[in-house]
């Protein structure tokens, strides 16, 4: 069975026991989180698409970690004005693992 979900404004495909990083979550690692954004769902031949989510359909997932991503560098340069700025950024996740899918 898949699922298509909907975590910190971006769409994830996912099975059960993938592995992600999602938009960071205010979660203790080890606890478990429900996510109810459920777009889509596949169980073998048959495909259910929600308007704009499948009711009562849910995908269990237990928070693994968290951390940072790499550092993205952002350089403002002004032609002909001697000026340049730098700055860096790290975008903070949190790992997941999918633990069920579950449509009632």
């Amino acid at each position: 069975m898949q699922a298509v979900i909907r975590a910190g404004g971006k769409q994830y495909k996912v099975e059960k026991g993938d592995k992600l990083k999602i938009e960071k979550l205010d979660k203790e690692v080890g606890k478990s989180i429900k996510i109810n954004d459920v777009l889509m769902i596949v169980d073998g031949e048959k495909v259910t698409v929600g308007t704009p989510v499948v009711k009562e359909a849910h995908v269990n997932a237990k928070v693994e970690g968290h951390g940072r991503g790499p550092k993205i560098k952002i350089v403002k340069f002004g032609r002909r004005k001697h000026h340049r700025k730098q700055m860096g950024h790290r975008q903070a996740y949190t790992e997941i693992k999918i633990t069920n899918i579950a449509v009632n």
